[in-house]
């Protein structure tokens, strides 16, 4: 009887939870990501379990976990999943963190949920680095509408600001829409210091949702730069030629045209920029994207280089010998140490290998080409602090690796002579001070009293309260004694792992007030506390949540394999991305699952049956793949924990 007990208990916790985020990985997409203090932190999405086949689910990622810019596995940096999942906050896909470095908190706005109907307001959380906590704000919500997802967000750390344009409404997002999906033609502007969002007009009337929007140091205060993805009416897109410019600091909006090798028009890609020392040029690497229409997407590299406004084909290039690409979409792009780690992404064509589950689904494109070897694609290294603009681009603009570019306008002229004007001056952020007390790792940490409820809960509330709290703690503490009982039997077959190394939490953790700041003690410009290293990826012993996922509801899921599928679409209205799809002309249908050159993507371990990990021969395409000498002689070794 006890037994039975034991196996109802343990059937009742979502499936995502029996899994090891990291020991079972095989995809994710769909997630966001932002880095603060070398490291980068990873959120919500969807994921895929190993073994990877046609049948496998598109499941909600119940994990808050991080990687480490300065601990190297296999080329990468290392990832740990023991970051705090604890509260309920919405765990959703295609929405935007917004990274606070100054007072080391990331905000989470957006999204859609996965598989639940939307969740009600508040539609904006804060995760605290230095506490390991999540809460939800007390912002300023008048001028929002709703929550959006598949939106373009930014964060300009120097001025505080998150920004987040366009996107899809819908009844995931939004509990008041319903199947259709509504795009948005504004930009939200939110005020991490004064801790308030305004709505402001995008560059004009036209709903937008699905491209990319990024930072540069142009002008009197930076601009922002949004190209790519999807426009309503269905049947429209947003040709890449058509750049969208806004000017921060004069809260203009300006529209170039940009000629080269204009890329096909494309959605759910990720980029990043850079640029160089003198910044007489600033590039904006974009890598993959899905088809606007059929197709399987893209699997391919450009650069938009600025302010000449040309797109140059990257790669693959003819002298690159790479004949097939491996189109995938709904990633991730961070540029850390002019090197841009691409993260996840889901495959329409390949439905049989794992995302290089040995280093999490990251992939590594160096910017300058700085690696000995001057490769494109390469692992991560940490000791690159110099960008060179690399020869494609130098073969267009002019110029040397440091810079001194010569064509500076678009080839047809500027269509507004003041954009010219905002591109010869170089923008200099400022460095924020903190705006609360952060502290160092002999300093007290010192917080004020939790906030209270403004008014007291009636009598009948704690009732009713108490009654359903009892409820609830009874269950919770079955389940509990179900996993304690597991994991007692676990670990008499195991070595005893360490318990996480957690920060400073005497005291309560403060909660940013209204105005976005708690002001304890004089500004400091410390690093966030070192988090916990102690997660082993082959053996994990982590703290889990405890919560459960329901995928069932009315809510219209965005990927196949979700349980559900969407009904039909009305036709003014794009339609979720399915794969596999009719195969793409531009893109040549790939044979295998490494998308990437086996040199700059070290394999994974191998499906159920093949040899244990090791450096399995490349897979066959087309052509015969680049292989780099290196990794031939030098097979990488299993993921090993700190």
């Amino acid at each position: 009887m006890y037994f039975l007990e034991l196996l109802v208990a343990f059937s009742l916790i979502s499936p995502s939870y029996q899994q090891d985020p990291l020991k079972n990985f095989c995809r994710i997409f769909g997630h966001q990501t932002a880095v603060v203090d070398r490291k980068l932190f990873i959120y919500g999405g969807l994921v895929n379990w190993g073994p990877m086949s046609a049948n496998s689910n598109n499941v909600t990622n119940t994990w808050f976990r991080y990687g480490d810019v300065d601990v190297i596995n296999q080329g990468f940096p290392q990832e740990y999943a023991n970051l705090s999942m604890d509260t309920p906050l919405p765990l959703v896909q295609g929405g935007v963190l917004w990274e606070d470095e100054a007072n080391k908190v990331i905000y989470a706005y957006g999204g859609e949920s996965n598989g639940e109907t939307a969740l009600p307001p508040p539609y904006l959380w804060y995760y605290d680095i230095v506490y390991n906590t999540w809460n939800s704000t007390d912002a300023t919500t008048a001028d929002i509408s709703d929550a959006s997802w598949a939106g373009a967000g930014v964060a300009v750390e120097d001025r505080g600001t998150g920004y987040y344009y366009g996107g899809w409404l819908r009844n995931a997002s939004t509990p008041t829409y319903g199947y259709e999906r509504h795009a948005q033609s504004t930009m939200l502007i939110f005020d991490m210091l004064g801790n308030t969002f305004t709505t402001s007009p995008g560059p004009d009337e036209v709903p937008r949702a699905e491209g990319s929007m990024l930072y540069l140091p142009v002008g009197d205060g930076g601009f922002l730069v949004y190209f790519g993805g999807v426009q309503q009416p269905y049947g429209n897109w947003t040709v890449v030629a058509n750049i969208f410019l806004y000017d921060i600091a004069n809260n203009l909006w300006y529209n170039e045209t940009a000629t080269g090798d204009v890329p096909e028009s494309r959605r759910r890609f990720c980029a990043g920029a850079t640029w160089a020392d003198d910044r007489t040029s600033y590039n904006i690497y974009l890598f993959g994207g899905a088809s606007i229409f059929d197709g399987v997407g893209y699997g391919d590299v450009y650069i938009l280089s600025l302010p000449s406004f040309t797109w140059i084909k990257w790669w693959p290039r003819p002298e690159d010998n790479i004949g097939a690409t491996y189109p995938h979409h709904s990633l991730s792009c961070n540029v850390i140490n002019y090197q841009m780690i691409i993260m996840g992404g889901t495959f329409p064509n390949e439905t049989s290998h794992c995302d290089m589950p040995n280093v999490y689904g990251q992939h590594g494109l160096d910017l300058g080409k700085a690696n000995p070897s001057q490769e494109k694609w390469e692992t991560f290294r940490p000791n690159i602090t110099t960008y060179q603009v690399p020869p494609e681009i130098l073969q267009t603009i002019g110029g040397g690796p440091t810079g001194g570019a010569t064509v500076l306008a678009p080839t047809s002229g500027w269509t507004n002579r003041d954009l010219s004007v905002e591109f010869q001056r170089l923008y200099t952020p400022s460095t924020r001070a903190p705006t609360r007390f952060i502290p160092t790792p002999t300093s007290a940490v010192f917080a004020p009293p939790a906030a209270t409820f403004a008014a007291a809960k009636s009598n009948r509330e704690v009732v009713i309260g108490g009654a359903v709290g009892g409820a609830l703690g009874a269950l919770l503490l079955s389940l509990f004694a179900c996993v304690l009982f597991l994991c007692i039997r676990k670990r008499k077959n195991k070595p005893h792992q360490p318990p996480p190394v957690e920060a400073d939490t005497s005291q309560p953790a403060p909660d940013l007030p209204p105005g976005g700041s708690a002001k304890i003690a004089p500004p400091s410009t410390q690093n966030s506390p070192n988090l916990s290293q102690t997660f082993n990826p082959q053996d994990s012993s982590y703290p889990r949540s405890g919560r459960t996922f329901s995928y069932q509801s009315n809510a219209v899921p965005e990927y196949p394999g979700q349980r559900m599928y969407s009904p039909p679409q009305d036709e003014l209205y794009l339609p979720p991305i399915y794969g596999p799809g009719v195969h793409s002309q531009q893109q040549p249908l790939a044979a295998g699952a490494y998308e990437m050159p086996l040199s700059r993507s070290p394999p994974g371990f191998p499906p159920p049956g093949f040899p244990p990990p090791g450096f399995p021969p490349p897979i066959q395409t087309q052509t015969q793949q680049a292989i780099d000498p290196y990794y031939a002689q030098h097979p990488p070794s299993p993921p090993r924990g700190e």
